[in-house]
């Protein structure tokens, strides 16, 4: 499973820290991948990271958004900087057979943590 937190309510312009803690796979083996969804749109990749470390951004997040990898303790974080309003969602993160943005790539999946820029 995959666990997300972190999340919350910040002013534009600030930084927020998500994270995701994996249990119960060879979390070596994985990808994992951010994604985020707003009511009435569908689930969109916001960036992911490889096992072998190599990352993939979309381009709305391209510069602001850093993932990184803490391997001793199974967790994948997400650095988010700059934030603006259109980046409120839920964010969720998963586990996949390779890093891309496409959430079928994806079979392990958290239940996602709420992030809320003010404008």
């Amino acid at each position: 499973q995959v666990v997300e937190s972190g999340g919350g309510l910040v002013q534009a312009g600030e930084s927020l820290t998500l994270s995701c803690a994996a249990s119960g796979f060879p979390f070596d083996d994985y990808a994992i991948g951010w994604f985020r969804q707003v009511p009435g749109k569908e689930r969109e990749g916001v960036s992911c990271i490889s096992n072998d470390g190599s990352t993939n951004y979309a381009n709305s997040v391209e510069g602001r958004f850093t993932i990184s990898s803490d391997d001793a303790k199974n967790t994948v974080y997400l650095q988010m900087n700059s934030l603006k309003p259109e980046d409120t969602a839920v964010y969720y993160c998963a586990g996949g057979i390779a890093c891309t943005l496409t959430t079928g790539t994806y079979g392990v999946w958290g239940q996602g943590t709420q992030v809320t820029v003010a404008s």
